[in-house]
């Protein structure tokens, strides 16, 4: 078996695994020539995430779905480099917004050179993300706009939180289904449909792809705080420290509530504070770990996996199948 992608996926079937590489080298050429510039520093900001590396996570989901159809077909490369490039540009945002310090093993776009220049870096790559979707027709362009609608309404709402009276579960899901899930989701469309799939095979790819992504999102969530070492690509507890309330924190409240124990309400409070200081940090985390709210969180995960599973039901069993269905079982083994 062959390694390829995330999670160290493996592809079964020689064909497949030879049009996936290609597929994902064509990508990594075609966002590399995306992010030139006729300014060498323009150039040096636009590629700096580009050469960290990553995942791939999304051109991998594009050229899967893209098995369901014509998977050489001219539309399929550029609609997964539109994805990345789009990816990569709410980076460049993320990391402003957080004051992040570090993105993939590098220094952020905004450590290095300025909360300007990283804000303006990843606006150049939302251009340059519309002007090769300019390229895929109308409908693209539709799709596209219509998901960054809901990515940048998932960070508004992130950022407001949960109105009164609102489950603040329910808040969280629907967020990272704006944030993470409707990216994803537009990956698995672009790739079937710019294979020549039905529509209704577009549509359960569209679907499996969201779910998953809510799945990969939420396990990260656990290996925040279960992760000994760096399996998530930060430090354990780094959503703890920036006061992030993720789905492990969220279920702590929601038992304290319920149950009203002392300890739980102990642990809620020292989530509220100061967890700059690596000796309490390594408490609370201590603590959570062993805390059945992690476990919820990680049932919550295997839901959205298997949910996904679930969704490629209707379609005929064959490798490209199966490796979607891997990749399910990937998210819940990252998960513990």
């Amino acid at each position: 078996m062959t390694v390829v992608g995330p999670f160290g996926l493996s592809v079964r079937d020689q064909a497949l695994e030879a049009d996936v590489q290609a597929g994902l080298a064509a990508v990594e050429e075609g966002l590399l020539e995306a992010t030139k510039s006729e300014v060498p520093f323009i150039t040096e900001a636009a590629q700096h995430l580009v050469r960290a590396g990553g995942k791939r996570f999304r051109p991998l989901l594009v050229m899967l779905a893209a098995q369901f159809g014509d998977p050489y077909a001219p539309g399929v490369v550029p609609s997964a480099v539109v994805v990345e490039l789009t990816h990569l540009a709410t980076l460049y945002h993320d990391d402003v917004m957080d004051e992040a310090e570090v993105r993939r093993g590098v220094d952020s776009a905004n450590a290095r050179w300025g909360n300007s220049v990283a804000v303006l870096t990843g606006d150049f790559l939302f251009a340059r993300a519309s002007h090769i979707l300019a390229d895929l027709g109308p409908e693209a362009v539709r799709i596209q706009a219509e998901a960054f609608e809901r990515l940048v309404t998932g960070q508004i709402l992130e950022t407001a939180g949960p109105s009164d009276g609102r489950d603040e579960v329910e808040h969280y899901l629907d967020v990272l289904a704006g944030k993470t899930g409707s990216l994803i989701a537009v990956a698995g469309r672009f790739g079937a449909m710019m294979a020549g799939a039905d529509e209704g095979t577009v549509d359960i790819l569209t679907q499996y792809c969201e779910r998953l992504g809510i799945a990969f999102q939420l396990a990260d969530d656990v290996l925040d705080i279960a992760s000994e070492g760096h399996e998530s690509g930060k430090t354990p507890g780094t959503d703890l420290r920036e006061g992030i309330p993720t789905l492990p924190v969220l279920r702590l409240r929601e038992q304290a509530a319920a149950s009203g124990s002392a300890d739980d309400r102990e642990l809620v409070e020292l989530l509220k504070g100061d967890l700059t200081d690596d000796a309490r940090l390594a408490h609370v985390l201590g603590r959570l770990r062993v805390h059945p709210a992690l476990e919820q969180a990680r049932r919550d995960t295997v839901r959205y996996a298997q949910d996904a599973r679930t969704c490629l039901a209707p379609l005929p069993d064959g490798f490209a199948k199966s490796a979607l269905e891997e990749l399910c079982d990937a998210v819940v083994h990252r998960a513990g």
